[in-house]
């Protein structure tokens, strides 16, 4: 389109889930429950760890980094995404668009990176236990975490940065409940080629290296299991590594569903609901599924309850 065509906007209009109030209302809703119990559940947690000295390992810190994550990517989606559902002007600024989509960018990729490390945790702990404390060092932890945090937000710059040197002419509209790449590129009139290659190549990396690391990690740990001599300490690790790797279908199966294929074949309407489901509700499930059918966790909140309410 010609240059002189195009005018600059200022603001997006974000479409959401659907234009009937009553639906909308009843989405309010369901999706501030979600989100409270989102912000309970990772709070809870990440005080629970600072607050019990036998939970300061590894594992435990990758957790609470993992929920810190869960917590700030859900806060970056769902405060808008409640106002606009509620709201008569569903508009988001340009500058509060590129926030969002950089927000969730680093924290969407970090999480990937966290997993992978969790896995490789597990890994040393079951396969390699005599050198579990080298390999898995405070200063170990500390600077994966630090060096995941790092590069998801260059890649998050890197991502939001040419998406938003793309040209928006005509609609301003985008078809989703926040700013994501797709949609995105959907309304660009611009060449989005370079756009698409980017996507596919920075989101293919993280996703599909971390994914493997966390099968390659869980194939080992399994392979040990089996040579274990009990039926019943097989079952209990075989429950919890079965636990661990549907959280992380669940969660790469919809990141790469979403992001790992052509723009001929994005559907935003489908891809809408299961947009909804890695920000929303999968960070509500995480404390649950990681942390709450662990019994070193319930136990050590039992232990934090009872010292609250004796000490009164």
């Amino acid at each position: 389109m010609p240059e002189e065509n195009c005018t600059t906007l200022t603001e997006f209009i974000l479409l959401g889930f659907t234009n009937c109030p009553e639906v909308e209302v009843a989405l309010f809703g369901l999706f501030l429950l979600i989100y409270a119990t989102t912000l309970v559940g990772n709070v809870g947690l990440i005080v629970l760890v600072q607050l019990n000295a036998c939970l300061h390992t590894p594992m435990y810190y990758f957790l609470s980094n993992l929920s810190f994550l869960d917590l700030s990517c859900s806060s970056a989606i769902t405060p808008k995404m409640l106002v606009s559902l509620l709201a008569q002007q569903k508009t988001i600024s340009l500058i509060g668009c590129a926030t969002q989509l950089f927000l969730f960018a680093a924290f969407a990729d970090a999480e990937c990176l966290i997993l992978a490390a969790m896995a490789y945790d597990r890994y040393v702990a079951v396969c390699h236990p005599l050198l579990y404390t080298v390999a898995m060092s405070r200063r170990v932890c500390t600077s994966m975490v630090a060096g995941a945090y790092l590069s998801v937000g260059l890649t998050s710059l890197v991502h939001t940065s040419v998406t938003f040197t793309l040209s928006f002419c005509g609609s301003n509209v985008i078809n989703h409940f926040f700013c994501d790449i797709p949609p995105l590129l959907e309304l660009s009139c611009s060449d989005t080629r370079i756009n698409e290659v980017l996507l596919f190549a920075l989101c293919g990396f993280i996703q599909t290296s971390t994914f493997l690391t966390i099968v390659t990690s869980y194939t080992c740990i399994l392979s040990t299991i089996l040579r274990i001599r009990g039926a019943d300490g097989r079952h209990k690790a075989f429950y919890t590594c079965t636990s661990h790797l549907t959280a992380v279908a669940l969660f790469y199966g919809s990141l790469l569903f979403t992001y790992l294929r052509p723009s001929s074949s994005y559907l935003l309407d489908r891809d809408k609901v299961i947009s909804a489901f890695y920000t929303v509700v999968f960070p509500m499930l995480n404390p649950l599924i990681y942390s709450l059918r662990n019994k070193e966790v319930k136990d050590a909140l039992r232990r934090t309850i009872e010292k609250r309410v004796f000490s009164q």
